[in-house]
């Protein structure tokens, strides 16, 4: 038997190059000037599985982006494990805002930052781990499967995994594409939340007017919008738009104290909303404004603002449906127009939320192995963001046990300025992938 830890600290400094190798490739899914840049990393992920002795290919649906299909048999009588990952990043945001150049991996204290150093493409770098620990002698069948656009929705995912389903069929799947409960303690995710938004536009005028001559029996459409968007949570700050699903979560208990640090809210500022902290961020819904289309206040000036338009975001609760959850969203905006206003809502994404039964051969060998890499029992946790394609594996591999794992943690800023890997932590997500492997084919 392969003594993992050994082997893991033996590929690490390889795979850490590698991973360095992929993080300088910009590959921003959402913007179509970096449409080269998503299928060199496409490539380059695909060379680095092929290094590793896998029969390698790089496919797409349609006008989709390029994913990577690896494959190795499994032994005789053994089972086939999926391992999941996606090689496109979001957006820089603003570069001057980051302490070091966005695609420049650079190490500070005990992390590596860069776009992309931890979601999603460590999520690569720890699959790459794992099997290179084994080198030719795998315990188990291993595909690979690496989607290149992940961060804008998955919009070809289905048709993929419907035309590749025969290579893509697994005993287990490990998505690697969440996160721990904190440094030094492991966690297992086993619900996240759906995700549906929109652009909500109000108008209460043909044009702009005076504001002295009209204002004070004209209202306004920015005024009207404040006043509808206000309409969407109660005084406690609890999603008010009926017809939505809420359920409880885990009992774990996640202090305050560390949670206003997590979050960054400021010392004055009240959290929203009734019961627990992890039922407000895991079981229940949660509305975003998340922006505002009106004038500028450069541009200011002394007119009614004739029409103005938000976009609204809704987190859906495990166990209920985004479509329905989309419609309730939708019936609310339309019933509380203020003063008459002209609302005009238009649908945008949507994703379902999912609940994952963790119980099983597959999930004692992950809790396992966690446990082995950690030393320290692993804990179930929900997901307040949404990986709207967990659903869609379960839906086209229903027999398949699905695994969500990864390399974040709190701090760990995915999507944000500054985005970082927490090294000593990664290698033990390394070692305990390494480990459910073992455990998988024993």
């Amino acid at each position: 038997m392969t003594d993992l830890p050994a082997a893991i600290d033996r590929v690490l400094p390889s795979v850490r190059a590698d991973l360095e190798d992929l993080i300088r490739i910009p590959s921003v899914s959402a913007d179509p000037a970096r449409v080269a840049d998503v299928q060199r990393s496409a490539e380059a992920t695909a060379a680095l599985f092929e290094a590793e002795g896998f029969e390698v290919r790089i496919v797409r649906a349609g006008a989709g982006a390029p994913a990577v299909i690896a494959k190795k048999p499994a032994p005789d009588g053994k089972p086939t494990v999926l391992l999941y990952a996606h090689h496109d990043v979001q957006p820089t945001g603003n570069v001057e805002e980051w302490t070091s150049e966005p695609f420049v991996p650079t190490e500070r204290g005990d992390r590596l930052y860069a776009r992309g150093a931890a979601d999603d493409k460590a999520g690569i770098a720890a699959h790459l781990a794992a099997v290179r620990a084994f080198g030719n002698d795998l315990p188990v069948g291993v595909t690979v499967f690496v989607e290149g656009e992940e961060e804008i929705g998955s919009p070809t995912l289905l048709q993929l995994l419907d035309e590749y389903a025969d290579e893509l069929t697994a005993d287990a799947i490990v998505i690697a594409d969440s996160g721990n409960w904190a440094i030094g303690q492991p966690a297992l995710t086993v619900s996240l939340r759906g995700l549906v938004d929109c652009y909500v536009e109000v108008r209460t005028l043909n044009h702009a007017v005076h504001s002295g001559l009209f204002g004070g029996a004209v209202p306004d459409a920015l005024t009207a919008l404040c006043r509808l968007l206000s309409t969407l949570h109660d005084d406690k700050g609890d999603v008010a738009v009926d017809g939505l699903h809420a359920s409880r979560a885990a009992e774990l208990d996640y202090p305050e104290d560390r949670f206003r640090a997590e979050s960054s809210v400021l010392d004055q500022v009240k959290l929203i909303g009734s019961g627990s902290l992890v039922d407000r961020l895991w079981t229940r819904p949660a509305i975003a404004v998340l922006a505002i289309d009106a004038p500028r206040v450069a541009d200011a000036s002394n007119t009614l603002v004739p029409v103005a338009r938000a976009k609204v975001s809704l987190r859906v609760a495990p166990g209920d449906d985004a479509n329905k959850a989309m419609q309730a969203l939708r019936n609310h905006l339309e019933q509380n127009a203020p003063w008459g206003a002209q609302v005009t809502v238009t649908e945008g994404d949507i994703g379902q939320p999912c609940s994952i039964n963790a119980r099983g051969a597959a999930y004692d060998a992950a809790r396992s192995a966690f446990a082995s890499a950690w030393g320290v029992e692993p804990v179930d946790t929900g997901m307040g963001g949404s990986i709207p394609f967990i659903a869609e594996f379960q839906q086209t591999f229903p027999n398949a046990a699905v695994l969500v794992t990864g390399v974040e943690d709190p701090d760990t800023r995915a999507h944000g300025i500054d985005e970082g890997l927490h090294l000593e932590e990664f290698a033990k997500v390394c070692l305990a992938e390494a480990t459910l492997l073992q455990n998988l084919g024993s």
